[in-house]
């Protein structure tokens, strides 16, 4: 088995596109009577302007270079930016108490895809067999909570907000990078990837192929492992993992490419999380 080499970490502003000019719809999260007295109340809504991409960026960075080791060459000091930015609409989460950014996604729009000339994904993955499905698809990235705020509230309202995205804009499918941590060599990961070809894997013909495959061959795949929890809430949702890892040496992870199509998601959560109709047979 092959231990993987500690990598360096290279990496890449306007409104951002696809709800400007419109009203973003803020949604007011209040504990249930189940929760305790200190559960945060959160909003969730769409980045209007520019100072609250910024406050998104700045929370990605915390997450991504101060906590987990990332080292972004980043053209602002201690924010995560990168040349995807300008084209993707930024959903943030608010505790209302503090007003502070605790949660975001970034959404690339089909539209803004087509501008840009790529989705983040094509620089890891070669994605001849999803192509069909970009008109109606948009694809997720950079998403993150604050450390101190990861009891699955904030991903519920970032759901939420991504439910009525793709109902507003007839979106089919979402497409992203699940990320997992190699800093044990990999072994992990490449347990993972096991277990996701044996229960969770996306058909023939939704397979993507890594660019710089993680060696999954040379690693130790026999490990009893637990999916993180943002990729387990994924699986819960009926998404599919769309074939091997990708190795990014620029964030010390391997990348796991996700699809979530809306007529194949799990129908409890269709309904209560995302906020969407039950799938139709």
């Amino acid at each position: 088995m092959r231990d993987l080499p500690t990598p360096t970490q290279p990496l890449f502003e306007s409104l951002p596109n696809g709800l400007a000019g419109q009203t973003a719809r803020r949604r007011l999260l209040r504990p249930s009577s189940a929760s305790t007295d200190a559960a945060p109340a959160l909003s969730v809504a769409w980045a209007r302007h520019q100072d609250e991409v910024v406050e998104a960026q700045r929370l990605r960075y915390k997450v991504f270079a101060e906590e987990m080791g990332a080292r972004l060459s980043s053209p602002a000091a201690e924010l995560d930016v990168d040349m995807f930015d300008p084209y993707c609409d930024h959903l943030i989460v608010r505790d209302q108490a503090t007003l502070k950014v605790v949660g975001t996604y970034r959404v690339l729009p089909p539209h803004q895809a087509k501008r840009i000339g790529c989705l983040y994904s094509e620089s890891e993955f070669d994605l001849v067999r999803l192509a069909h499905l970009k008109p109606k698809m948009v694809e997720l990235g950079r998403s993150c909570v604050h450390r101190d705020y990861r009891s699955g509230s904030v991903i519920m309202a970032l759901w939420a907000g991504l439910g009525e995205y793709m109902q507003r804009w007839g979106i089919e499918s979402m497409l992203g990078c699940a990320s997992v941590p190699i800093h044990d060599g990999g072994h992990y990961a490449a347990s993972l990837s096991r277990l996701f070809q044996q229960r969770h894997l996306a058909p023939i013909e939704y397979h993507a192929f890594p660019r710089l495959p993680l060696p999954v061959d040379e690693l130790n795949q026999s490990l009893e492992v637990d999916p993180p929890a943002l990729i387990k809430g994924y699986l819960r949702l009926g998404a599919r993992i769309c074939g091997l890892p990708a190795w990014d040496p620029d964030f010390n992870v391997a990348d796991f490419l996700t699809l979530l199509r809306v007529n194949e998601m799990n129908p409890r959560y269709a309904r209560h999380f995302l906020g969407l109709p039950a799938a139709t047979a």
